[in-house]
């Protein structure tokens, strides 16, 4: 009985005894506290791993698809193939896409015990701010990994493509996994720079009349990083990147804009006050 209690005491993120006005804690509580959020999580994410074995051939056709999608496209022209390498690639194959279908669906949870182990430490109006970040990068990342799956097929069949007549093109599944990886994440963290453009207009670091002054060169810096950071070469990856970027930057202006205004009419109201005179009750 002692050793449950000792393990449910792992779990446990309030203290025992709080120290001070409105239940602080102190140093050593706070690592009790980080301690049961991340066994927290790590049990989640155990749970959910467990889970994802019995959907392992439904993981596998998911991130086979854009694969299969272009071959199809390519037809009889070129011949490929995916392999697995290794006696023990399909255990590894397994775990990795089970893993991975984990880690993503027990996202929401781990990021809010990151969250929530941060919050008490935050100002009101810095909670304020980090709920509507939180709330916008979600889906923000998550809609340019959608556009980066939809886009991805055509960018495997330009690149197969290249394939010579008279020879196979053999894909290993690592190769081409890890491939798919840096495809998802490059459109979804490139989904996300607006918004970290108007958080620096929040903080002040820049204004919407300076982005509208340097409006054509952030466009085209936008349509370079979209070739440079797309893993594929085609222009329609490129381009599926860009134009959306390039849309929420001018939305992130128009964001920006609206803030300096508020801004300068608060400043305007504020300015025959006397930093030294006394404000009214």
């Amino acid at each position: 009985m002692s050793t449950l209690t000792g393990v449910v005491g792992l779990f446990r993120i309030k203290p025992a005894t709080p120290v001070g006005e409105g239940g602080r804690m102190a140093l050593a509580d706070h690592f009790r506290e980080l301690r049961a959020r991340l066994l927290r999580s790590l049990l989640v994410f155990t749970v959910l791993l467990v889970v994802a074995f019995f959907f392992y051939d439904q993981l596998l056709a998911l991130v086979m698809d854009p694969y299969n999608e272009a071959r199809k496209a390519l037809g009889e022209s070129v011949q490929s193939e995916a392999y697995i390498r290794g006696a023990a690639g399909p255990l590894m194959l397994n775990l990795k896409l089970c893993a991975t279908a984990a880690l993503l669906v027990s996202s929401p949870y781990w990021l809010y015990q990151i969250w929530a182990f941060i919050l008490p430490g935050l100002h009101p109006h810095e909670k304020r701010w980090t709920m509507v970040f939180v709330g916008t990068a979600g889906p923000l990342f998550l809609f340019g990994v959608l556009v980066g799956y939809y886009v991805l097929p055509k960018g495997l069949e330009v690149l197969i493509g290249f394939t010579p007549s008279g020879l196979a093109n053999l894909i290993e599944f690592n190769e081409y996994y890890s491939f798919l990886i840096r495809m998802l994440l490059v459109f979804g963290i490139a989904f996300e720079i607006p918004l970290f453009v108007i958080l620096l207009s929040l903080a002040g670091v820049v204004t919407g009349k300076q982005l509208g002054q340097y409006r054509s060169w952030i466009v085209i810096g936008t349509f370079i990083f979209a070739a440079v950071a797309t893993p594929s070469t085609d222009p329609i990856s490129m381009l599926f990147l860009a134009v959306p970027m390039t849309v929420l930057f001018l939305l992130s202006e128009i964001i920006a804009r609206f803030i300096d205004r508020r801004r300068h009419r608060a400043a305007a109201a504020t300015a025959g006050w006397d930093d030294d005179a006394a404000s009214p009750l």
